[in-house]
């Protein structure tokens, strides 16, 4: 009876705090607070203590790489859609189709990298204006380019996101960072060589009618 009468006053009291806050606010209970600006929790470049069983410089090594890693793959999803929308000429349907889909591939492995940060106890990388500064990918023009071009700007992203990957992933397996070697081993460097094989194929000059 004395837990239920101690509840009950609890549940009072934090009533009557919630309804003074919304009045001195001169806001209504229901509606919601708009507006709201805050102190920063935590800074770009740092971890948190996460007992993921890995010393903190490992994670903060592993995140600053991984963080790069997205700023990459961003880069390269974005171009992939920018060129599945300006696409033309006699390959426009099959080509329209791949970028789609390679586009998809790269939307999962942000998705995959980013979480990953965040697991380490980092702060992923996201908005479009930060991607910019740290990309290391050669920013397309904004106009329509050609078909060769187009191709050739996503093979050479691939390539160096297949790079620093493979560099990644070798310093997270000698810093013991087994699932940040995994995902960089499993997931970015075996998509992105999935990709450049198909997209490389575009780019031989053999006939179509006539064997040479």
């Amino acid at each position: 009876m004395r837990f239920a009468v101690a509840d009950q006053r609890l549940t009072d009291v934090m009533s009557k705090t919630k309804t003074e806050v919304h009045e001195n606010s001169g806001v209504k209970p229901a509606a919601p607070i708009l507006g709201q600006r805050g102190k920063i929790v935590q800074d770009y470049g740092t971890v948190v203590n996460i007992p993921a069983g890995l010393e903190e410089n490992v994670r903060l090594d592993s995140t600053r790489n991984l963080n790069q890693v997205l700023a990459d793959t961003i880069m390269l999803r974005e171009m992939y859609k920018k060129h599945h929308w300006q696409l033309s000429g006699p390959t426009f349907y099959q080509l329209h189709l791949l970028f789609d889909e390679h586009y998809e591939k790269q939307d999962e492995l942000v998705d995959t990298i980013a979480e990953r940060i965040q697991a380490l106890g980092g702060v992923a990388i996201a908005m479009p204006q930060d991607v910019s500064e740290q990309t290391r990918v050669e920013r397309p023009p904004i106009g329509r380019e050609e078909v060769p071009v187009q191709l050739s700007r996503l093979l050479e992203a691939h390539e160096l996101i297949l790079k620093e990957a493979h560099e990644f992933a070798k310093a997270a397996d000698e810093a013991g960072d087994d699932g940040t070697n995994d995902l960089l081993v499993s997931d970015v460097i075996r998509t992105n060589e999935a990709q450049t094989w198909f997209l490389s194929e575009h780019l031989v000059a053999l006939p179509i009618v006539h064997a040479k």
